[in-house]
């Protein structure tokens, strides 16, 4: 089609998908069409109910669409079988939680390099890939530690750590300051951002935060399970956001 990018990194169309709950069906994704051209950090915003973690969910392949297409750098994510989808949760896929999902028993290092140790890789990378990691994320003297010893900040940075392990292509964040405080949170959104340029990777973060949206490139306002409207990020503060996030769920 004229005028449309031949290189789409992410492109979702006409994305539909809906559940049963008891005797009623619930339409959380009535339509979606969102398109990423390039890597960076991009938000996804919206009310509760508005379809955004689903969207996510059909992102990480844990569910698929009942219609529609979603594809990663040319990749019908969609029609995956689910021995692929199996492995592109593993490799090329990371996935960041609000709860850190850490495992309390593990230290930080042995939570990063869980993920290989179950793909089978060679010890000897796995020590390599995470101390690497730990340095980038600044947390090489918590790497003996187990959860319970680390603050909700660094355990966040350890999880982010994990996510990083094969260098997927696409990160997703769910919520990942909501058990943050303010300061540790302002960090991580700074952080998410640096590794999305720095790495040239797609970092996709679900957030009901202004200040959060305020570090990515671009927000996709979602409303209704469609995606309402844009907002270019670029020059605004959490307050700037806020505004635009407004005017654009209360727009006809």
């Amino acid at each position: 089609m004229r005028g449309e990018p031949e290189n789409r990194l992410l492109a979702c169309a006409q994305v539909h998908k809906s559940y049963r709950l008891g005797e009623r069906e619930v339409q959380a994704l009535r339509g979606v069409d969102l398109v990423i051209d390039e890597p960076g950090f991009y938000g996804i915003m919206g009310a509760s109910g508005s379809g955004k973690s689903t969207l996510l969910h059909l992102l990480a392949c844990l569910d698929l669409p009942d219609q529609g297409t979603i594809e990663l750098a040319g990749r019908r994510l969609d029609q995956l079988s689910e021995s692929q989808a199996t492995e592109y949760r593993r490799r090329g896929v990371g996935i960041v939680f609000q709860q850190f999902n850490l495992i309390p028993t593990l230290t930080a290092r042995q939570n990063i390099e869980l993920p290989g140790m179950l793909a089978g890789e060679p010890a000897s990378w796995l020590r390599t890939r995470s101390d690497e990691l730990l340095g980038r994320l600044g947390i090489t003297d918590r790497a003996d530690h187990r959860p319970d010893a680390l603050s909700g900040g660094e355990q966040q940075r350890v999880a982010i750590a994990r996510a990083l392990l094969f260098s997927p292509p696409l990160i997703l964040a769910d919520e990942p300051t909501g058990n943050l405080d303010s300061v540790s949170s302002e960090r991580l959104w700074t952080l998410l951002a640096e590794l999305a340029n720095e790495q040239r990777m797609l970092v996709v973060m679900v957030t009901h935060e202004p200040a959060a949206a305020a570090h990515c490139r671009r927000a996709f306002i979602l409303q209704d399970g469609r995606v309402k409207t844009i907002i270019d990020t670029e020059g605004l503060d959490a307050a700037g956001v806020a505004g635009r996030y407004q005017h654009s769920i209360h727009a006809a």
